[in-house]
């Protein structure tokens, strides 16, 4: 027995059936519509939509708090397949990463300046070619995943571990107090990553105005030089060519040594498709699913038939702190290090990339525990939360957004699967919305992927991800409001942790479905 049983795009035609008088054609059209434009651009800088799909799921398709949110898991599955499909084939922004030690930033210690940095097209050609001829013969360009696998290896168990506390903390809390919550916090994330959003929008500005600078020094400096015949050098190139000539020598005293396992490093990373960090992200998938199917939650029953009342439950939440954190602890001893191993043979780290140390490690780890907590409280995918804070630590927004989508299809896959196998979502609705956000968020990251990489303004990213956060904080605050003006704006006080449900509970139909004169008091 389905606890909740609705048909896709009923027409509600006259047929004298009494079980067919919901009229929700054109609310399924719509939310086709919204599903599939807000996948896309969802996706497209790193968060599931959750706060988005499940306001607009009570109130553009009218569905129970409890439906809303099971929808809203398998929409976010959709999307963040579809945007794997795109990301597990990019590679990183610096698609010519040297094996030569580089110039010292003065960022932190360990990271090198761009050799393309103030530089015009004909510039950075130009140094290209002299790299490549130089050298032992053996010289050529590395690059990466877009997707960082060593940090979504570390951060989304920790995610995963604080989110399940944050579910814990939520069985407490009244629906008034965590949508209060929901409200003020992702009211101010919006805020700072709109604040962030103006700051990286002018650097992006102020560097596509200085290449137009340096693409129209390097066009007058060429007709100046046919002009004259050929007499004028290109002295625009004197710093480039110094800076080339440094990194030479520089390069003349590598130990060979060093050299050669610097090397070993970049083609480790260069890989595609690292599939023994696959397989490790499968694993603790897979261990995090079947502990939770065994458990229950997300308002789902164990599959086992275990209740708050039981040992067993108790056992299982333990083992699911035990093997996210577990997990957690062992990839973070590993990026540690991996990026001490690196720094010893001079490895050429850009001014945007990690450095793993304890320190580094203590901060991520604290910070994305806490995100996942938020997330686990107030119901909403960790990207909303951990997408900023990622922002705020300096990461390439490109490379910021591909690995917080990947973390999100962990968490949303199994959660959906739950709640359609619970009866709590009609199958129809789930594998409808599920194809609609993942046709919608391959195509919009596609497509504003390809902008940004055209443009070179990333900002972009980081303006869609405001705006997001923005509509799922007014989403929230709506509900808000709609439910306490339900119940005469009476507040309710704090829940008791455990309540097990009686067998009538079990299937709570009646208490789910809308009633037709609740949805539409208008109609006779």
């Amino acid at each position: 027995e389905l606890c909740y049983d609705r048909k896709l795009f009923n027409q509600n035609p006259d047929n004298g059936n009494s079980d067919n008088h919901y009229p929700f054609l054109w609310f399924d059209i719509a939310g086709t519509v919204v599903w599939f434009i807000t996948a896309g651009i969802a996706t497209a800088c790193g968060v599931g939509g959750g706060g988005i799909y499940v306001p607009m799921g009570i109130l553009l398709l009218r569905f129970p708090p409890k439906p809303a949110s099971g929808l809203s898991q398998a929409s976010i599955f959709g999307a963040s397949l579809g945007g794997i499909l795109v990301n597990i084939r990019k590679r990183h922004p610096d698609e010519h990463i040297r094996d030569t030690k580089g110039q010292p930033s003065d960022v932190q210690e360990g990271k090198i300046i761009s050799y393309e940095k103030d530089k015009g097209p004909a510039e950075i050609e130009k140094d290209r070619k002299y790299y490549l001829s130089g050298g032992d013969g053996n010289r050529k360009f590395y690059s990466r995943p877009v997707i960082d696998y060593n940090m979504a290896l570390f951060l989304a168990p920790m995610e995963m571990a604080g989110a399940v506390l944050g579910v814990i903390i939520q069985r407490l809390f009244p629906n008034w107090l965590f949508l209060s919550f929901a409200a003020v916090v992702l009211g101010f994330t919006a805020y700072k990553t709109f604040k962030k959003f103006l700051v990286a929008y002018g650097k992006d500005k102020e560097a596509r105005i200085k290449r137009e600078n340096l693409i129209a020094a390097e066009s007058r400096h060429a007709e100046n030089k046919n002009q004259a015949g050929g007499d004028v050098e290109m002295t625009e190139v004197d710093g480039n060519a110094a800076d080339t000539e440094d990194d030479e020598q520089s390069s003349e005293k590598d130990d060979l040594k060093e050299l050669e396992k610097r090397r070993q490093f970049l083609e480790d990373d260069a890989r595609q498709y690292p599939k023994e960090k696959i397989a490790y992200l499968i694993l603790l998938w897979a261990g995090l699913t079947v502990i939770t199917f065994l458990k229950g939650g997300k308002g789902v029953d164990s599959v086992i038939g275990l209740t708050c009342a039981d040992a067993g439950f108790y056992i299982l939440v333990a083992a699911q702190f035990l093997w996210t954190m577990g997990f957690a602890a062992i990839f973070g001893y590993k990026n540690v290090k991996g990026t001490q191993a690196r720094l010893a043979v001079n490895y050429p780290f850009n001014e945007q990339d990690v450095l793993w140390d304890g320190k580094k490690l203590q901060f991520y780890s604290f910070f994305t525990f806490l995100a996942g907590i938020v997330a686990g409280l107030i119901g909403i995918g960790g990207g909303m939360v951990l997408g900023p804070l990622m922002l705020v630590m300096g990461i390439n927004p490109r490379v910021s957004t591909a690995t917080t989508a990947t973390m999100i299809l962990l968490t949303s896959s199994s959660v959906a699967v739950m709640f359609v196998m619970s009866g709590l979502v009609p199958w129809e609705y789930a594998l409808y919305f599920f194809c609609v956000c993942l046709s919608g968020a391959y195509i919009g990251k596609t497509r504003i992927d390809s902008y940004v990489k055209k443009t070179g303004m990333s900002s972009i990213l980081v303006g869609i991800l405001a705006t997001i956060i923005a509509f799922a904080t007014i989403g929230c605050v709506v509900i808000l409001f709609t439910n306490l003006a339900k119940v005469d704006w009476c507040l309710d006080g704090f829940k008791a942790f455990c309540t097990v449900k009686t067998d009538e509970d079990k299937c709570p139909a009646t208490r789910l479905l809308l009633g037709a004169e609740e949805l539409f008091p208008y109609r006779t």
